[in-house]
């Protein structure tokens, strides 16, 4: 072959690899939206200026579990960017918590405080939980989508559209005790580019969602929340709350826990009511005890406020615990359900108290 027919078939071989190129699909990166904290910023321990009884649980109700006395605040791990959704699973006695800018789930080991991490990328996960069979559910941001990790490692989508439409980003998620999933679904995820990769919001409802044990069909519970975020039901399942963090959007929107009168095995809810309305700040995730109070992760606005609020079922403010950072989301753990993991901004914090937790993780 001669040099120009060489040429000139080279020349018409990059011209097909790049139309190839251009109509082939492209796969957006799945690796950090962050990366991790330098270095280790905050002391582990109890939290500066500690004794007993500490000073950072506020006691505004004789009705508060409270804490044991002789114990306290302890930050167990830091240098996350933005933790969320922990998960306890009794039968490793560790805890699950997901860093959502750096697309990863963190595993920290109750007996010696290990800390790994448990899955990278995780597509921005945010909010975990455990369902009736032990295996860890999980909201992704990035997926779009609620996933179910089984014994074997291998991973179920749960739900990733509605309505031939995808959903926007799921946050937080609860498993009832029928085997049905709840989760929220709001746009947070999928509006930029830190924790999640910004995408086309195609729900035009920021919607709270039932999925069926038995047939897998997703339908939702109810529709008009500004951002739902928090979900969880009352230790006897007739009760559902879901946080509305739709202040994020302006000072117009509202700052408030809705309850309502739960059918699960229906999947129906009535009754909607205010049960808590945030004057300073917000809640984010919240967990209930056996007794039926909440216990609510929050803050944002006066740092005083950042940390946990206690409420009994009937809405009085039992207690605060107070915290450096705002608070994400919490969970009972331990082997007595009566260890209380906080996910807070950059860190992980714990402290014992005096009831325990009415889910399993």
């Amino acid at each position: 072959m001669d040099r120009r027919k060489f040429l000139a078939t080279s020349a018409a071989a990059a011209t097909v690899a790049l139309v190839e190129g251009a109509n082939a699909a492209t796969v957006p990166p799945f690796g950090e939206t962050g990366v991790p904290l330098p270095g280790q910023p905050l002391p582990l321990g109890p939290l500066p200026d500690t004794r007993y009884p500490d000073k950072h649980i506020e006691v505004l109700d004789k009705r508060f579990p409270g804490g044991p006395g002789t114990g306290g605040v302890e930050r167990l791990a830091t240098g996350f960017r933005w933790g969320e959704g922990p998960a306890y699973f009794a039968a490793g006695r560790f805890l699950l918590f997901s860093d959502i800018p750096n697309n990863r789930i963190m595993r920290l080991l109750e007996d010696d405080n290990h800390l790994s991490v448990f899955r990278y990328p995780s597509l921005n996960s945010n909010g975990n939980t455990v369902d009736r069979e032990g295996r860890l559910v999980t909201c992704e941001h990035t997926g779009r989508r609620v996933t179910r990790t089984e014994h074997d490692g291998t991973i179920t989508i749960i739900a990733d559209s509605y309505g031939g439409k995808k959903l926007n980003s799921p946050n937080d998620v609860v498993v009832a005790s029928d085997g049905s999933i709840w989760f929220t679904d709001p746009t947070y995820g999928v509006r930029g580019w830190y924790e999640s990769l910004h995408g086309e919001i195609e729900q035009s409802k920021h919607n709270v969602f039932r999925v069926d044990p038995n047939t897998g069909d997703i339908k939702v519970v109810t529709d008009d929340f500004v951002q739902p975020n928090g979900i969880l039901f009352s230790p006897d399942e007739k009760k559902l709350y879901v946080v509305d963090t739709g202040i994020s959007e302006g000072p117009q929107y509202p700052a408030q826990i809705r309850s309502f009168d739960v059918d699960v095995r229906a999947g129906t809810v009535r009754n909607s009511k205010v049960f808590v309305k945030y004057e300073t700040g917000l809640c984010d995730g919240a967990r209930c005890d056996v007794q039926g109070n909440l216990w609510c992760a929050g803050g944002w606005g006066d740092p005083k406020e950042d940390g946990v609020r206690c409420y009994a079922p009937d809405g009085t403010l039992l207690a605060k615990i107070h915290l450096p950072e705002t608070a994400g989301n919490l969970v009972f753990g331990g082997m007595q359900r009566n260890r209380l993991y906080i996910v807070a901004s950059t860190s992980l914090y714990a402290l014992y108290v005096n009831t325990q937790g009415a889910a399993l993780g």
